[in-house]
């Protein structure tokens, strides 16, 4: 097996004296597309928060692209090529979505993505794009907010949660997109509740209970049983 695009070992996180994440080695390879799935509190977002520098991580816990990025700052691990798309969408709202758009690109990674590539993948944004973003519908909103994270041509890319709060057919319309958001080798996890939505898109998953990993295995194999006790803990 080549070398993971990203891997953790025994990946612990702390909020104070408040531990929410416990031990956690997981993986994924350059062009995958990897699912995390649990309830609320299940420690999805830490975890997303600790990949990307946004948490404190002892060193050696989290390795990206073959380099120990634990102890990196959030500018500095997405200047190596990670970028996330936040639960919650996290625009500017003092600017207008075209100015959104370009802060991703404020990192100056080369790659296929810039404000022509976007605009094609969401032509609405286009036509939009001098209005402030908190002025759009919250479909277009996470849009924007997936738009911006590419606009840093990341080698792998973080969706948290990107189906909360929308109408079933806006998040249609946002999964009908991935193909081509990671259709040029670019890797991925997708956080999600939704537990078909994550299976219909991931080769494979990851379960997380209580901050620990309580499954994993092949989208397209692990058992709606075997899903649902992991998910509740159920022994």
């Amino acid at each position: 097996m080549p070398e993971p695009v990203l891997k953790t070992r025994g990946l612990e996180a702390h909020y104070g004296d408040f531990q929410a994440l416990y031990g956690l080695d997981l993986e994924i390879q350059q062009g995958e597309v990897l699912a995390i799935i649990g309830s609320n509190g299940a420690g999805k977002t830490t975890l997303m928060r600790s990949l990307t520098g946004l948490l404190r991580n002892a060193p050696g816990q989290i390795h990206f692209a073959g380099r120990d990025i634990s102890t990196l700052r959030a500018d500095q691990v997405a200047a190596l090529g990670l970028a996330m798309v936040p639960e919650g969408r996290r625009l500017f709202p003092s600017l207008s979505v075209k100015e959104n758009l370009m802060i991703g690109a404020q990192v100056g990674r080369k790659g296929p993505w810039d404000l022509a590539a976007v605009y094609r993948l969401f032509p609405i944004l286009e036509e939009r794009k001098h209005q402030p973003s908190t002025s759009l519908s919250g479909g277009q909103q996470q849009m924007v907010a997936i738009g911006r994270a590419l606009m840093a041509n990341p080698e792998l890319i973080l969706f948290d949660e990107i189906s909360l709060g929308l109408a079933p057919i806006i998040i249609k319309d946002i999964y009908k997109a991935l193909p081509g958001i990671i259709g040029e080798g670019m890797s991925a996890v997708i956080v999600e509740q939704d537990i078909a939505k994550a299976l219909s898109v991931s080769s494979r998953l990851y379960c997380l209970q209580e901050g620990r990993i309580s499954l994993e295995g092949a989208s397209d194999t692990v058992s709606r049983d075997e899903i649902s006790r992991a998910y509740f803990g159920i022994k």
